[in-house]
């Protein structure tokens, strides 16, 4: 099903998708990697604010490139979420729901996911360029020393993505599976 929704991430809202929906995402998101994400579990560990209100945030996880004259941001690709499946589960503790980025998730994440009602969204990996179409605003907002990974607030409007597991851990990386394998046959 196709869905174009406005942000904030809400849990009445991230009840209503379901893994295999396409969803256009308008509103405010925030950028994330590995390096900015070990940073903010640990202030969170220390009883530190983090550097943006997580509750109900989509953190995408990218380190665009630097923008050229006249652009927002650079290209905004997806990197691998597996490489924040250490820190999600913290993240989403603290009212964070949304997450986009590209391949599996550990079983861990998926588990958090439903305790807190979180969505996991694909973006299309090598598509940086156009879907850094869809991003209007781009400020910097804390670890500028990390560079690309620095976190940056986003307003985006209609950034494509595909629910990839649910709030319930449905997973369409394997419901996707094993109806291509069933029409195989």
């Amino acid at each position: 099903m196709e869905k174009h929704i406005t942000l904030p991430l809400t849990e009445e809202l991230a009840k209503s998708l379901h893994a295999g929906d396409t969803v256009y995402l308008t509103g405010t998101i925030y950028t994330s990697r590995d390096a900015g994400h070990k940073r903010m579990c640990e202030a969170l560990a220390r009883g530190e604010e983090l550097p943006f209100d997580p509750m109900n945030a989509t953190i995408y996880y990218v380190g665009p490139t630097p923008a050229k004259p006249g652009q927002v941001i650079g290209s905004a690709g997806p990197t691998t979420s597996g490489r924040m499946d250490a820190y999600a589960p913290t993240m989403m503790s603290v009212g964070a729901r949304g997450m986009i980025g590209k391949g599996a998730r550990l079983p861990e994440v998926i588990e958090a996911m439903k305790k807190y009602t979180g969505v996991y969204f694909g973006a299309i990996g090598g598509a940086g360029a156009l879907l850094a179409k869809c991003i209007k605003k781009a400020e910097l907002i804390a670890y500028e020393d990390l560079g690309a990974e620095a976190l940056r607030k986003l307003y985006v409007e209609e950034l494509p993505v595909f629910v990839i597991v649910d709030s319930e851990g449905n997973n369409l990386y394997e419901t996707g599976r094993a109806t291509y394998l069933e029409n195989k046959k």
